[in-house]
């Protein structure tokens, strides 16, 4: 059971670093740093924004309209952050 829960954690990690990419690489198209031109950049960008999508959409709809501020990012991290604390505090030390 403690390999699951150590899979399950670094799965959530993981997803962190995605959110995070996918942030930065939203800035760097917004700012035309790099072009969606580029295929490699096109695919990178459709890949995060699939993986992110999913569940960065409900989290859109339940915030207020904060104009051109996305901070759902910001808020799924933090959801992220407590499911981990929940496992490793709670969950993982009582497992056999």
């Amino acid at each position: 059971m403690r390999a699951v829960l150590d899979i399950v954690l670094i799965i959530l990690d993981l997803y962190v670093w995605l959110l995070i990419a996918s942030a930065i690489l939203s800035w760097l198209i917004a700012f035309n740093v790099v072009n969606t031109r580029n295929q490699f950049v096109s695919a990178v960008a459709e890949f995060l924004y699939r993986i992110t999508e999913p569940v960065l959409a409900p989290i859109r709809r339940m915030l207020p309209n904060l104009g051109g501020l996305d901070i759902s990012p910001i808020v799924l991290i933090l959801i992220i952050m407590l499911i981990q604390r929940v496992i490793t505090y709670y969950i993982y030390p009582n497992v056999f």
